[in-house]
């Protein structure tokens, strides 16, 4: 079953809406016991995994939305300004509907891995000398004169969507979250999270809603620094963003829920991204890693004490082989040696063990 159908009551879609699926939806939300043991983390956390989605992230979500509701309008093609995921989706979507996708890219600061499935799956993509920011008012100009429809998450399909991971997480406790943790970066999920969590509550299927923990990357914080950045930089090019669009909403989600918005510093996603990967086996980019890197810091400042019994929520956005650049800069390159029992055993510490074996 499609996310459309199964949320379908919650949806802004009709008898004559065409479904666009990939067959997303239902990510796994998984418990990140060990990394909690080793943190000193006091609440239950919980990792839901975006990065299983169809093309890779959550954006996904948002577009089986956004390109159902282009082809039901009329719309002859679907156009978007990115960071990588957006186009990756935008891309694999529009090639789902038959339509032709242009996408527009900061030159040069594209993670490999979301490049490659734009490119792959059909998109127009267009390299434009600057940075994202540079690149959503040229989308939002052409798409307000032409034919083709803006996929942005300032679409508001785009936010009907990704609320339903807010839904899968209530289904899945049975409740809501005491907390939600969730990387910030055009801040159109943090305002789609509270979204479905406000829903849920208005319809009586959780009595509760989380806060919102938003996190932005020390080097891309506009919200946190209450200005927007113009270069904004970071390892974490998924939220590397220095206008959002969704600013104002995300700040009405992170006021009403009592929440936070705080930044994380690239080595703290990196610490996070690795805990993650040797703690818990889940590989994630290095931008999803940003709502852990938060939980980390907080926890470490006290923010979570007494809260034993409180549960912590925290979106991973896309998969680590979105960016295998960034995976394999840091990891222990592979070592070649002799195609013997003996060699394995030598190289991985266990040749004297091997030896007292065989004498």
């Amino acid at each position: 079953m499609s996310l459309i159908q199964r949320y379908r009551g919650y949806l802004p879609v009709g008898p004559s809406t065409p479904i666009i699926s990939l067959g997303e939806g239902a990510t796994p939300l998984v418990a990140a016991d060990r990394l909690r043991a080793v943190a000193g983390i006091p609440p239950r956390v919980l990792l839901k995994c975006e990065g299983t989605l169809p093309t890779g992230s959550f954006k996904d979500r948002g577009m089986t939305m956004a390109i159902s509701k282009a082809v039901e309008l009329g719309a002859r093609g679907v156009m978007c300004a990115s960071t990588g995921n957006t186009a990756a989706s935008a891309a694999a979507y529009a090639a789902k509907a038959d339509l032709p996708c242009v996408v527009l890219i900061p030159g040069g600061a594209i993670a490999l891995g979301k490049l490659s499935q734009a490119c792959t799956h059909g998109a127009r993509v267009l390299a434009v000398k600057g940075n994202f920011d540079d690149c959503l008012p040229i989308v939002v100009e052409l798409t307000e004169k032409g034919d083709f429809a803006l996929v942005n998450s300032i679409n508001p399909y785009r936010l009907q969507g990704q609320k339903t991971a807010a839904f899968e997480i209530c289904d899945a406790l049975g409740c809501a979250p005491t907390y939600h943790a969730i990387p910030v970066g055009n801040a159109g999920n943090i305002s789609a999270y509270w979204m479905g969590f406000t829903e849920y509550r208005e319809a009586g299927v959780t009595r509760t809603t989380p806060r919102m923990l938003g996190f932005q990357a020390a080097g891309a914080a506009p919200m946190v620094l209450g200005h927007p950045v113009a270069r904004p930089e970071t390892i974490a090019t998924a939220i590397r963003i220095g206008n959002p669009a969704n600013w104002e909403k995300a700040r009405r989600a992170i006021d009403e829920s009592g929440g936070r918005i705080d930044s994380v510093t690239d080595d703290e996603i990196l610490e996070a991204y690795e805990m993650l990967a040797r703690l818990e086996g889940v590989f994630c980019e290095p931008a999803s890693a940003a709502s852990v890197a938060g939980v980390l810091k907080l926890s470490r400042a006290g923010y979570f004490d007494g809260a034993d019994d409180a549960v912590v929520t925290c979106t991973l956005t896309g998969h680590g082989l979105k960016d295998p650049d960034t995976a394999m800069k840091r990891a222990e390159r592979p070592k070649e040696i002799e195609a013997t029992s003996e060699a394995v055993l030598r190289a991985v510490g266990l040749g004297e063990k091997m030896e007292a074996l065989t004498t």
